[in-house]
């Protein structure tokens, strides 16, 4: 069900003056640490790195040489398993993903020049385990998916980066045979270039919903099309995280528990998805439970990147501009032990990937021509990582 729109205002947490005065004292720091910033400085960005350890730890990220250099920890208490950054302002959002309560989004202001965080303000997402985070960049809306509770919360940004209201939830129903699928569960979002529809992987209810959403209001609609716009997916398959191309013809999905890519043609005037191929994500030879867990498009959309936890390894596909069917093009190594997600940085030159079991994260080259990955050998330690986000500086 749809909760009905709120008017937007400002959160309750902390007034817009704190604010204002949070970020001048960032950037007047920033402003003094930068004078006469070096060209070292200029190819620098800050990573931050969610994790299950309720930490977020930061890192300096070199994009000339690949090299991190790590920082710390920069928050504690709440769960911030997943990260986003705004892409402009110093601002960084972080969950709380907790089954145990309801869950919540953070905003943080971003001390440029050391890296610290200052909490802004926080807001409920009305449902429990809020566990992935959407930046919709023209309307300035998150979309928090709430894995526990089924459902996905759309969250206006205000214009300093803050958070606004809460202003709709879509609640799902449905299930599967595997034992993690006794209900609904959201486990991530994203909208479609024409900003008409959210996509959301559910992988409790194996599907694809695909909701109505209104830019200008930041609001979700349920489904109310006749037959349903959402896509069922294979029994048992758990879908997990989506991408789009860069054209918004085609649309890929990783499913969790089958460890599938989903490859489907979008038609963006009635807002419904046709699969169009199938490919296992795992070896020919795996014999364990597998397990998905990321998939990206490169900037240019001619690459596609997933990662396969099981196997501990990241796959890169190349992409038929014609029919958006992907072909093999390269498996390997994540570096470490359970990747959980990874992040491609602006240039598009550097894959970082959180494996979550060996606690590092490892930094992998990207060739722009092929799309494969190579080791550069570098890597950094942290407890339980799962997302990356950058902040440039």
């Amino acid at each position: 069900m749809t909760q009905p729109l709120t008017r937007i205002r400002r959160t309750q947490y902390v007034k817009t003056g704190a604010f204002a005065v949070l970020m001048s004292l960032a950037a007047a720091l920033s402003a003094c640490s930068s004078a006469g910033t070096s060209s070292q400085d200029a190819r620098t960005e800050l990573v931050y790195i969610g994790t299950q350890d309720r930490q977020i730890h930061a890192m300096r990220f070199d994009t000339s040489t690949g090299r991190l250099t790590t920082i710390g920890k920069v928050a504690e208490g709440p769960r911030s398993t997943w990260v986003a950054a705004h892409p402009a302002l110093p601002v960084l959002y972080a969950v709380d993903d907790d089954n145990a309560k309801e869950g919540r989004v953070i905003a943080y202001a971003v001390n440029r020049s050391n890296g610290a965080l200052a909490r802004i303000n926080e807001v409920a997402t009305r449902g429990s385990g809020t566990t992935n985070l959407y930046l919709d960049i023209p309307s300035m809306t998150l979309l928090a998916a709430n894995y526990g509770g089924g459902s996905v919360s759309s969250i206006a940004v205000n214009d300093d980066g803050s958070l606004g209201a809460v202003v709709s939830t879509v609640k799902e129903t449905g299930s599967g045979p595997n034992r993690r699928q006794a209900s609904a569960h959201a486990h991530s979002a994203a909208v479609d270039p024409s900003g008409r529809y959210a996509l959301v992987p559910d992988l409790g209810a194996d599907r694809v919903f695909v909701y109505g959403f209104d830019r200008a209001a930041h609001a979700l609609v349920a489904d109310d099309a006749t037959p349903p716009r959402s896509f069922a997916a294979p029994p048992g398959s758990g879908p997990r995280h989506i991408a789009f191309g860069a054209n918004g013809q085609f649309v890929y999905v990783i499913s969790e528990l089958s460890a599938q890519v989903l490859v489907f043609r979008w038609d963006a005037p009635q807002g419904r998805l046709t699969l169009r191929q199938s490919l296992p994500v795992s070896g020919a030879n795996f014999k364990g439970t597998p397990s998905g867990a990321e998939i990206a498009v490169s900037g240019d959309g001619r690459f596609v990147y997933a990662e396969n936890r099981a196997e501990n390894l990241l796959a890169v596909y190349r992409v038929d501009a014609a029919s958006g069917e992907l072909s093999p093009v390269q498996r390997i190594s994540s570096g470490g032990e359970k990747p959980w997600a990874f992040a491609i940085d602006s240039s598009g030159k550097w894959m970082l990937v959180a494996n979550q079991r060996s606690g590092t994260v490892n930094v992998l080259a990207i060739d722009s021509a092929s799309g494969m990955l190579s080791q550069t050998g570098q890597s950094a330690n942290v407890p339980s990582p799962v997302s990356i986000a950058f902040v440039t500086r």
